[in-house]
């Protein structure tokens, strides 16, 4: 049975984040921990943000001169975390997303803005938890199979909506 999950989420994006998102920011984290097996209450940091902050994480982090979609910072090592003292939650670490990038992948990609969030949150849910896919692999394919699996749950299929919008 999974933990009590708590996610504290920033808004520093230069463009506006659609109703809905947060809430789906939450289901999103809460889902792989359950998916994982993960049972200790956890906490995520999570920053909306936009593409010239994340492109400076991304060139003093991982020395990589150009904007990402999402970069994770995960805090433990080996299933090892910190504790907080207060709420004896396992600080998972941080999860930066540039809004306006998923808004372009979003485009892209033929799907929603929601689905592109939620599938960035699921993404570095799992790095959170020690997946990589870097190397590719193995491990770059169970790392997908996890991903799509989440977001098929949470009803986000590939160019489906999580959230219906009003056209405006």
């Amino acid at each position: 049975m999974p933990g009590k999950v708590k996610v504290l989420i920033s808004d520093e994006s230069p463009v506006p984040v659609p109703s809905g998102v947060r809430l789906l920011v939450r289901k999103c984290c809460a889902a792989v921990l359950e998916n994982e097996g993960f049972g200790s209450p956890a906490e995520i940091s999570v920053t909306f943000t936009g593409d010239e902050y994340i492109a400076q994480l991304n060139k003093t982090y991982r020395h990589k001169d150009c904007s990402t979609d999402v970069l994770s910072f995960p805090l433990g090592e080996n299933g090892v975390y910190d504790i907080n003292p207060s709420t004896g939650a396992k600080l998972l670490g941080d999860i930066v997303i540039s809004v306006p990038h998923a808004v372009k992948q979003a485009e892209e990609y033929g799907h929603s803005l929601q689905r592109e969030i939620g599938f960035l949150t699921v993404h570095s849910m799992l790095h959170l938890l020690g997946y990589d896919h870097e190397n590719g692999g193995v491990e770059e394919v169970r790392m997908r199979e996890r991903e799509e699996k989440v977001l098929m749950e949470l009803g986000l299929k590939r160019n489906e909506s999580y959230v219906m919008e009003n056209p405006q």
